[in-house]
């Protein structure tokens, strides 16, 4: 069986969704290239030490530039905090590595496009983690749009509701800071909500929105891992520079409108990625924390039973469904890792470049920026213009 030698920069919450995909892969996928996790960095080498134990890697070092020189790795994994995306991606493509990089894929639009294009110019295969892509039941939602059986698509309404930060006293982490984040829940939960709709939908023609940020200054934080923190012991604070939450309306290319909404400021919303799909023959709607049912209208189902239908997306008919469990035995969020890196192992195996790659990354900086003129300036904003 060919191996592929992982290095992995960033070891936190993705990098640890991450590693569980490489893990179970062999077991699973036995028939794809098997992913040996060669290496994993990270700056503080206690808790990069700590982290390669845990997980399973060979070995660990806490220099990424020596790391992506080395020729004893094949393919360059990036999922440490958005402000190095760039640097790491053009130095590992120069060096002919593959590339599967976290999203958002860079802090700007015109950084995303370098990027791409030293991918292209370096001749390696390149992938964006849009997890969420790989839900067998929003597989199922796609193949119902591309069938036609939902027909001409009228709307599309996306949301991820989070409340992780509404204590005002939670610490300002990262991700509330724009320098290393781009933008908070915006390109944070608003990017996958994106991705989603380009994946099931298409091209988005222009955008309005409008954002707020509801608690302008934070706790210095005095440690912080993941998703979680810990204030300091001076009680400073620091200015929030991010949105802490977001909507807009669009318009597609193929005529549909669209809404959209991220907020990380929604009580009692844990992950509530969700969509609904309105078509002249049906609709569809998806729930994360529900991640293994759509539930499905049909206009032409009888009178006396019409209605939404719950789809448990786990029988053999489902994507990827035939490598895991028995029919009704759930998955979870982790299995989206799983799924998006057997693609990526299978696009390299078979010379071709993955789904999603950088273009896919570079189109959702497309719109995000785009929200973000619209924000400014108060107006419409067709994405051709960026």
């Amino acid at each position: 069986m060919k191996q592929l030698r992982v290095g992995m920069i960033g070891y936190k919450f993705m990098g640890k969704a991450h590693s569980h995909a490489y893990r179970d892969i062999p077991m699973f996928f036995p028939d794809t290239i098997h992913p040996v996790m060669q290496t994993v960095c990270g700056r503080d080498e206690e808790g990069v030490a700590q982290a390669a134990k845990q997980f399973g890697w060979n070995e660990y070092v806490t220099d990424w530039n020596e790391l992506v020189q080395r020729n004893d790795i094949d393919l360059i994994d990036i999922n440490a905090p958005s402000d190095m995306h760039k640097e790491i991606v053009l130095a590992a493509a120069q060096a002919g590595k593959h590339l599967f990089c976290e999203k958002p894929l860079a802090l700007s639009l015109k950084d995303s496009r370098e990027m791409l294009a030293a991918a292209e110019a370096a001749g390696v295969k390149h992938m964006v983690g849009f997890n969420y892509r790989f839900a067998p039941a929003v597989q199922l939602a796609r193949k119902l749009i591309q069938e036609g059986r939902l027909g001409q698509i009228y709307h599309f309404r996306g949301w991820f509701l989070q409340d992780w930060i509404i204590d005002p006293d939670f610490p300002l982490v990262w991700r509330l800071q724009k320098d290393i984040a781009g933008s908070g829940s915006h390109g944070d939960l608003g990017a996958h909500t994106i991705d989603l709709a380009h994946f099931l939908l298409g091209d988005i023609r222009e955008v309005i929105g409008m954002s707020e940020t509801f608690v302008k200054e934070r706790p210095i934080p005095g440690s912080m891992s993941g998703l979680s923190a810990k204030g300091g012991l001076h009680n400073e604070r620091g200015t929030v520079t991010v949105d802490d939450a977001t909507l807009f309306m669009v318009r597609f290319e193929n005529g549909a409108l669209g809404s959209f909404e991220a907020t990380r400021f929604a009580a009692g919303h844990r992950c509530t990625n969700s969509f609904e799909i309105n078509g002249s023959k049906g609709s569809v709607k998806f729930d994360f924390e529900r991640m293994n049912e759509l539930q499905v209208y049909f206009t032409d189902d009888t009178e006396d039973v019409q209605g939404f239908r719950r789809i448990l997306a786990t029988d053999p008919a489902h994507a990827y469904a035939e490598a895991w469990w028995p029919p009704g035995h759930t998955i979870g969020f982790e299995h989206t890792f799983i799924h998006e890196t057997v693609e990526l192992l299978q696009a390299i195996e078979e010379d071709r470049q993955p789904v999603p790659n950088f273009a896919d990354g570079v189109k959702c900086q497309q719109v995000l920026e785009a929200v973000e003129v619209s924000i400014a300036e108060r107006r419409w904003v067709r994405t051709e213009e960026l």
